[in-house]
């Protein structure tokens, strides 16, 4: 159920269970900050995602000053969904894993930190707006992302253990891997960049408007959130013994040096592919076929 806000009251989403719960006993202290920036806060309930999505659309519609994501990349992803393309600015304090769109932002990392930087901007009035990617289906679903569209071997991946029920926690996805490792073969992918056509054959495909997923693997390394322009990474058929080598890489970027890696850079991308589910911002997402476009300054953010 979506909390009623208030006008000019601060909406904020707060997930207490976000990267494992490792701040929670931060998270009051986070609310009494926020308060401190003179506006009255309102808590809104969720305990799922989709109710997390409709809480904040609601809290939006009802004439929220301002929308404060307190969590992982779940969260903000959450929160993306109802201010992208308004003028209603987001908040973000990181409680999660991976926090790859604040960290590529250069927000603050750390909960306090964070929660007294959006305060500050607050008081202050101050924003900045930023690029979204804005993904849709033929059949109109339309899903907004930060930072990376993962639809290769880590997408697969991500698919697999959602589907397994055993074991439970980080060793599901350990032995996804291993499962898919063994599978490995390219797929064939259609990508139209701008209107101009490749047919590849691939393993890895990811579409950033920021550098960085899965906590801090810098996948499209030169990905700018504020140029107005997606980049393309994929890489080409090659082996299990390949691509292991090349993964290591991804947390300084340096796999696109490889010359099995081909790096583009468009405004517009269709991608196709059989039996691929995508992932954005760390969470599942939409199936293949989907365009997806950068649209510039959709994201006014706090700080």
């Amino acid at each position: 159920m979506a909390t009623p806000t208030a006008a000019g009251q601060i909406a904020v989403l707060l997930n207490p269970v976000a990267g494992r719960g490792r701040h929670a006993e931060l998270l009051p202290g986070v609310l009494e900050t926020l308060r401190g920036a003179g506006r009255q806060v309102c808590e809104l309930a969720a305990t799922s995602g989709d109710e997390a999505v409709a809480a904040c659309r609601a809290a939006v519609a009802d004439g929220a000053a301002a929308l404060v994501a307190v969590g992982g990349d779940g969260t903000l992803h959450a929160a993306l969904q109802a201010v992208a393309g308004t003028r209603v600015p987001l908040g973000v304090v990181p409680a999660g894993t991976g926090n790859d769109f604040v960290v590529d932002l250069g927000l603050p990392a750390d909960p306090a930190a964070a929660a007294g930087a959006v305060a500050a901007a607050l008081r202050e009035g101050r924003t900045r707006s930023v690029d979204l990617a804005r993904m849709s289906t033929v059949d109109g679903q339309v899903r907004w992302f930060g930072a990376v569209l993962a639809a290769g071997f880590d997408a697969i991946v991500n698919e697999r253990a959602n589907q397994m029920r055993f074991p439970r926690g980080p060793r599901r996805y350990d032995i996804a891997i291993v499962l898919e490792l063994l599978r490995l073969r390219a797929r064939e992918y259609t990508l139209r960049l701008d209107g101009v056509e490749h047919r590849v054959p691939a393993v890895l495909v990811a579409v950033g408007n920021t550098a960085s997923y899965g906590g801090g693997m810098r996948i499209c390394p030169a990905a700018d959130p504020t140029d107005g322009l997606l980049d393309v990474v994929v890489g080409a058929r090659m082996g299990r013994g390949t691509l292991m080598r090349i993964k290591p890489k991804l947390y300084q970027g340096t796999h696109v040096a490889h010359p099995l890696v081909t790096s583009y850079r468009a405004s517009t991308v269709e991608l196709s592919a059989e039996g691929i589910t995508t992932y954005v911002d760390g969470e599942r997402a939409l199936p293949l076929p989907v365009t997806i476009q950068a649209v510039p300054r959709a994201l006014t953010l706090l700080g």
